[in-house]
């Protein structure tokens, strides 16, 4: 059903590199994995698109560190993420963020990042799930675009760090159970046989599985496919986190809206202007994401509407075209004047929690193949991610484990001779494939079927389809992106369905209609996926 490898290829007939660490993928993890690897280490960093444009990017959200001066903030900051994991958080995990936090926001600082301010000091503000104002932004709502600006030009500054863009890579290659290269594709070098010691996975997340999704459209699981692939064990799978409000305007994309707005006094209302969300939870606007996507999604069924809103009409006047100029920017782009009009908004899949088992280091099941950031499954946000955390466990664990990798590749003697790598794929039939449309039809049937509410019916019809359209693959000559994508695509969808039909209760952001008490006797743990015989296998 799921194939070892997505294309031919002969390691003996195909242009080859070497280096000490290889990264894939550019956003925040990969680019700080790099920076810490070469400390110690030659570093080939790959990306398949423009290395500005990675999920990163796009985050209008900030970046949570506890404020220095507030005593037990470190403690409280803990506290909150344990909470809204719902039980199934690694504590260990979360202390070394947190405690790590300062001296990551430090080194930014000292590179020449430029955080908003209030009287002269860095200005905190709150969001959902925090007890206290600890979230820090960069020029009001584009913290990512700063955080890539910073990173990226350390990267190209460092004279160890080589950086390929628009490289697409296809599988990792195994030897001896162990991780030692991939076959990536190139639009000039065509396929190439890349060798490391050690590599690093910072592929991002797959929110393109899904019909409604805040991100961008690399976004295809590409690295949870091919660990997967490669024997990789995976955790968490049916833990999808889906953002409140996105932009709701018909035939366009949907574009985040970001949680910062509820943080500063944005209302959640109807097509009435009626205020909901104290219907739903004493928190209100501020409640964890999970609750306020349920309930929006709730709401929207019992009124009859394809979106709700948020009013934000109430802010003094130029309050919030200073705090948010992307977002008002953006929905200026519709004609929606944020000073007089509300603003249209439904959930969207968002963020990946589950991905590659990894250990504090980032190291995963395969030895020479380490992960961080929305690739990996940390134990940090366990069934619910709290606002503001990827982007701090991305700076601090993709240090971490560019730290290990790179002491680690610095220490192995590199080899010599290396072993012929080949896949020789006999397709079964040459017929046209129309990847557009399979992909539109995977990703109606995940947001209907596997989305934020869940059951057993519903679940069974997404893997259902899912084996239906990977077997349709399966064996066919895949030569190009789209095709590589695809697949991916599917296995995602089939391991995030798999692992939700297996989990019979709700907790933090899966929610089984079905089963919609939490079950802390028999499912406080996590679901570890595994490819055996071709097939996902389960762990507990």
């Amino acid at each position: 059903m799921t194939p070892r490898y997505l294309t031919r290829f002969d390691s003996n007939r195909m242009s080859s590199l070497l280096t000490d660490v290889l990264v894939i993928g550019s956003g925040v993890a990969g680019l700080r994995a790099a920076i810490a690897a070469a400390d110690c280490a030659d570093v080939l960093l790959i990306c398949k698109g423009d290395v500005n444009k990675s999920n990163t990017f796009y985050a209008q959200g900030g970046i949570a560190v506890p404020p220095l001066s507030v005593p037990g903030s470190n403690e409280a900051h803990i506290q909150d993420t344990m909470t809204v994991a719902c039980g199934l958080a690694n504590i260990e995990a979360i202390r070394e963020m947190v405690t790590h936090a300062s001296e990551r926001m430090k080194e930014l600082i000292d590179w020449g990042a430029q955080f908003d301010e209030r009287d002269g000091k860095i200005a905190y503000t709150r969001e959902g799930g925090h007890t206290q104002a600890r979230v820090v932004h960069a020029q009001g709502d584009a913290t990512g675009r700063e955080l890539m600006q910073i990173l990226v030009t350390q990267v190209k500054r460092h004279p160890r760090i080589r950086l390929f863009e628009n490289c697409f890579v296809i599988d990792l290659l195994t030897h001896d159970e162990r991780c030692v290269g991939v076959i990536s594709a190139h639009p000039h070098h065509g396929h190439q046989f890349i060798l490391a010691k050690q590599i690093v996975l910072a592929t991002g997340g797959c929110g393109r599985v899904f019909r409604e999704t805040t991100n961008p459209i690399s976004a295809t699981g590409d690295g949870h496919a091919m660990a997967f692939r490669a024997g990789a064990r995976l955790q968490d799978m049916e833990m999808v986190q889906f953002h409140p409000t996105a932009l709701y305007v018909a035939g366009a994309s949907r574009a985040l809206i970001s949680e910062a707005v509820r943080g500063e006094g944005g209302w959640l209302v109807d097509q009435r202007g009626h205020r909901f969300m104290s219907e739903y939870d004493p928190q209100v606007e501020l409640a964890p994401r999970d609750v306020v996507s349920r309930a929006i999604l709730n709401h929207m069924a019992k009124t009859q509407s394809t979106s709700v809103y948020l009013d934000v009409r109430h802010f003094p006047r130029g309050t919030f075209v200073r705090r948010f100029p992307h977002i008002t920017q953006l929905c200026a782009q519709f004609e929606i004047d944020i000073e007089k009009d509300l603003i249209p908004v439904r959930p969207a899949a968002h963020y990946m929690i589950g991905g590659v088992s990894v250990d504090l280091d980032g190291q995963t099941s395969i030895p020479g193949l380490f992960a961080c950031g929305e690739v990996a499954a940390t134990g940090i946000h366990g069934a619910n991610r709290l606002a503001s955390n990827s982007l701090l466990e991305g700076l601090v664990l993709g240090e971490r484990t560019g730290r290990s990798a790179g002491c680690l590749a610095a220490s192995v003697r590199s080899s010599t001779c290396s072993p012929r790598f080949e896949n020789a794929i006999v397709p079964v039939c040459e017929v046209k494939i129309d990847f557009d449309d399979l992909q539109q039809s995977l990703r109606s049937q995940m947001w209907r079927n596997a989305g934020i509410l869940r059951n057993e019916v519903r679940l069974n019809e997404a893997i259902r389809s899912c084996k239906v359209w990977a077997r349709y693959l399966t064996r066919r000559v895949l030569d190009c992106h789209q095709g590589w994508e695809t697949q991916n695509m599917l296995t995602v969808g089939l391991m995030t369905a798999t692992a939700a039909q297996y989990r019979t209760e709700s907790r933090g952001v899966h929610w089984r209609e079905d089963y919609p008490e939490m079950n802390d006797q028999r499912w406080k743990t996590h679901i570890t996926l595994i490819r055996h015989e071709d097939e996902i296998h389960i762990l507990r």
